[in-house]
């Protein structure tokens, strides 16, 4: 039986079950057990190699001893086991081992849950998983990896606000264009199931691992964190999937809940890739963790300072953003001249609608920065649909060669993208006018003639860009009133 139809089938069973509400409960439930799955198999490998390694499991909580046997223990009694034991002890792990695995385990089981009701079904489950996958096959650990993407894609029908799978096409050329190093640190503040970082390791993998201590600087490169148990927990396994041996570097948490002055030098990155979660806002009192000026709820505005905070000088960051952010008034202003004037915003590739169906049809852009230096002209680069394509779908996504043509055109750095030339699809704006347009990066294509759009969302931004410019002109007014009056007393 093929890996997918083995995951096929377990989703079967657990249909079955009561306990079992939805997508985003039946994958949190099978990745806690692949997770356990996975280690027991690298554990097996590392054993074979390692004659003093110790697992951070208890005997009692490891697959081996509680899962593998298909006659083992079932029904309540398994129920019993898994609510009673296997969870409890590996959410205090740290009082039976202080090894870097054992942080990560606690780390996936602290907020993990057993949806199940039935032992008799998590029984099912397990032989079914027992008989089906082997990590240490190479092939199927290949299939895997293919598989787990199609997961993370179902598990994100199941998401709300900011959700969204990032398209690996759109993931794979923000890692190439920014080009990490070897010995670069790389960070993803939001890293959600972990797709920049695993674009990340095949690109560093494929251009410089060439001994066993290249490897060893590749594992210790990368660095992730989330906000959100179940992703979190998808994120660790992918990193264990992808060969990261003690994945302790993509941590449970939510970056924007610490103080910005509090992240110290030695915390600085070489670049960052991400896509924050937009749409949505952070509770009451994150903000106060920002500057006054840059003091908002808006998650994806609070990442975007956080983000020009954590790269060192010199250090280049992708990231995606909604185009809310491009033509956004107020705070959103002020984070657009503090991003012009510290760092060389020098390209925003404008992706056309439905990159993100069927999550979002909002309308993305990829910002391309280096800090230190601040921006002269910002490159405009509208991707276009293939041939025959009038949007995306999910039997119509995008893919990486659409980018080619991007990466033909993109050029170097180094010598200030000197090999660019403007065309159909591709312009420049200055600094300079775009510091008169009061910071507005919505700058359409001068290639393209005025046209007459009759697209609801093309409408709404039209629209959100009226509210604007009304409430900037209302506060103006109030400004001028309230000194007048102030002249006359």
């Amino acid at each position: 039986m093929s890996i997918s139809s083995t995951i096929k089938s377990i989703q079967d069973i657990m249909r079955k079950d009561v306990g079992v509400d939805g997508d985003a409960q039946r994958i949190g439930q099978l990745v806690w057990m692949l997770f356990l799955k996975i280690l027991d198999d690298r554990e097996m490998e590392w054993e074979l190699f390692d004659e003093s390694y110790r697992s951070p499991l208890p005997e009692s909580c490891r697959w081996r001893t509680w899962a593998a046997d298909p006659e083992g223990i079932t029904g309540d009694e398994l129920k019993d086991f898994i609510d009673n034991k296997l969870f409890p002890e590996l959410q205090n792990l740290h009082q039976y081992s202080t090894t870097p695995m054992a942080y990560v385990v606690r780390g996936v089981f602290e907020d993990a849950y057993n949806y199940m009701k039935s032992g008799q079904l998590i029984r099912q489950v397990i032989n079914k998983i027992q008989e089906g996958i082997d990590f240490n096959r190479a092939q199927e650990r290949h299939e895997f990896g293919n598989l787990y993407e199609q997961l993370l894609r179902d598990l994100q029908s199941a998401g709300n606000a900011g959700e969204f799978y990032t398209p690996r096409p759109v993931t794979e050329f923000m890692v190439r264009m920014v080009g990490p190093k070897l010995d670069e640190k790389v960070m993803d503040p939001a890293c959600g199931t972990g797709g920049f970082l695993t674009c990340t390791i095949e690109h560093k993998r494929k251009h410089y691992v060439k001994t066993a201590e290249d490897e060893q600087t590749l594992q210790h490169s990368i660095f992730g964190v989330e906000k959100k148990p179940l992703p979190h927990l998808l994120a660790t396994t992918n990193m264990i999937l992808h060969g990261i041996e003690v994945p302790n570097q993509v941590r449970h948490d939510n970056t924007l809940s610490r103080p910005l002055t509090s992240w110290t030098s030695k915390e600085r990155v070489d670049c960052i890739v991400a896509n924050p979660p937009f749409g949505g806002m952070e509770e009451d009192g994150v903000e106060n963790n920002f500057p006054t000026a840059f003091r908002t709820r808006e998650t994806a505005d609070l990442f975007l300072v956080l983000i020009m905070h954590l790269l060192k000088d010199g250090g280049r960051a992708a990231v995606v953003l909604p185009d809310g952010f491009l033509f956004g008034e107020g705070i959103k202003s002020r984070i657009k001249e503090k991003l012009l004037t510290e760092c060389n915003l020098h390209t925003i590739v404008r992706l056309p609608n439905g990159v993100f169906n069927p999550y979002t049809g909002i309308k993305t852009n990829l910002l391309f920065f280096t800090k230190g230096t601040p921006t002269k002209d910002v490159w405009f680069y509208e991707h276009q649909y293939p041939a025959g394509y009038k949007n995306y779908s999910k039997t119509r996504p995008m893919r990486i060669e659409e980018f080619d043509i991007e990466a033909a055109w993109w050029g170097s750095e180094a010598d200030g993208f000197a090999t660019r030339v403007e065309n159909e699809f591709a312009w420049k704006v200055s600094r300079e006018e775009l510091e008169a347009r009061n910071w507005n990066l919505d700058c359409k294509n001068p290639h393209v003639g005025e046209q007459i759009s009759h697209d609801p969302d093309e409408l709404l931004r039209g629209y959100a860009r009226l509210q604007g410019e009304i409430t900037d002109l209302r506060e103006q007014l109030k400004a001028v009133l309230s000194e007048a009056l102030e002249r006359q007393v």
